[in-house]
């Protein structure tokens, strides 16, 4: 029989991930799998039991290939013809995390609930952020063997 856990028997983690060098694909798909809370034993898909996760050094964030200058991510303005384009290039040189945030974004669910695990992302430049009070897990991406996710 499967247990589902209910909201008072929810705790979070927190977790930090250090993005130099890092390829943004599959960056996300760690954070991704951290925030939904799939790398735990109690992983109930319809709650909201992921922990969260800061990623600091975004700046030195890598695209493989040439997906940096060719890649194209397109948003509607909603009038008529208000379809806008743009690269990862001119992304990372106003917004250095959005190219990582869209990939979480598109690897939750849609709906409120992956609108409210999303916020569980803290995506800073730089290696200082003001998450340190919650002492968070220090996760080695040179060490992280994709099979082997974080088990608690």
């Amino acid at each position: 029989m499967t247990k589902f856990l209910k909201k008072d028997q929810l705790n979070s983690s927190w977790y930090e991930i250090d993005a130099k060098n890092a390829v943004v694909g599959r960056l996300a798909t760690i954070v991704s799998k951290i925030i939904r809370g799939k790398n735990k034993t109690t992983f109930t898909p319809h709650m909201d039991d992921g922990d969260f996760v800061v990623v600091k050094n975004i700046e030195h964030v890598k695209f493989t290939g040439k997906k940096f200058q060719n890649k194209k991510y397109y948003k509607h303005t909603g009038h008529p013809g208000g379809i806008k384009e743009t690269t990862p290039e001119k992304l990372h040189s106003n917004k250095p995390g959005e190219a990582l945030k869209l990939a979480v974004k598109r690897m939750l669910p849609g709906g409120v609930l992956g609108k409210k695990q999303l916020t569980k992302l803290k995506i800073y430049s730089g290696s200082d952020h003001p998450h340190s009070a919650q002492n968070p897990k220090v996760i080695d991406l040179s060490k992280l063997n994709s099979k082997n996710l974080i088990r608690n």
